[in-house]
């Protein structure tokens, strides 16, 4: 007969943590599938991303909380986009593909909805299957960063803005130049709905510089 896992010192502190979490249980509360919900809520308070009529692209999506709070800030006037590797339930107002950003598929998908039409928005709160291996975790992180940003400069609107989540260590600065580059503004945001002490912050580039967008390629092709 097959034995019962024991339950670690870490994984229970993590549970412990999770379930008395107040985002967690906010979350639950006011109908949001993750506690993330409220970290782009306190991010669109402060920098006013959404509004109705919007096209915003949600890379990263699942399980969707990051969607309910732009089909909701956006009045359900406007389009919303999502990809992620995990299935996502359906949600009113949002087109949404079970795939792998990193594949061609993916971009094919996202071509093709938006056609000839530009993006207002495009978040991304993609990370990668953690090994535990740190450098070799962090390199995987900010690739998915950099695919992210070169959609993004690609597709966004003159006036549009790119919300991606990073961590803070190795890669950060490297990355954060890149943004420079790419656009007029870029703003480090640590809402409070990230716990203390994880190295999570996102960057928020305005206004991409229209220059750069045949300079940032993907890793793909660079390859």
């Amino acid at each position: 007969m097959a034995q019962k896992p024991k339950r670690t010192k870490s994984g229970s502190a993590w549970m412990h943590e999770h379930v008395t979490d107040p985002f967690v249980k906010k979350a639950q509360q006011d109908g949001y599938r993750s506690r993330a919900a409220y970290k782009l809520l306190e991010i669109d308070k402060r920098d006013h991303l959404l509004r109705p009529g919007m096209t915003v692209v949600d890379l990263g999506a699942a399980p969707g909380s990051w969607c309910q709070v732009a089909v909701q800030k956006m009045k359900r006037q406007g389009r919303v986009l999502a990809i992620d590797l995990l299935p996502m339930a359906a949600i009113p107002g949002v087109d949404s593909l079970e795939g792998d950003f990193t594949e061609p598929m993916a971009l094919a998908w996202l071509e093709e909805k938006l056609k000839s039409g530009r993006v207002d928005l495009v978040l991304s709160d993609m990370a990668p299957n953690i090994s535990g291996v740190m450098l070799s975790d962090q390199a995987r992180q900010y690739e998915l960063c950099e695919l992210a940003l070169d959609f993004a400069v690609n597709w966004l609107k003159p006036d549009g803005c790119f919300l991606v989540k990073v961590f803070q260590g190795v890669g950060f600065e490297d990355f954060r130049a890149r943004m420079q580059r790419a656009f007029e503004q870029v703003l480090i945001r640590k809402p409070d709905a990230s716990r203390d002490r994880s190295t999570e912050v996102y960057l928020l580039g305005r206004r991409p510089v229209a220059s750069q967008a045949s300079a940032v390629t993907s890793p793909h092709e660079q390859a």
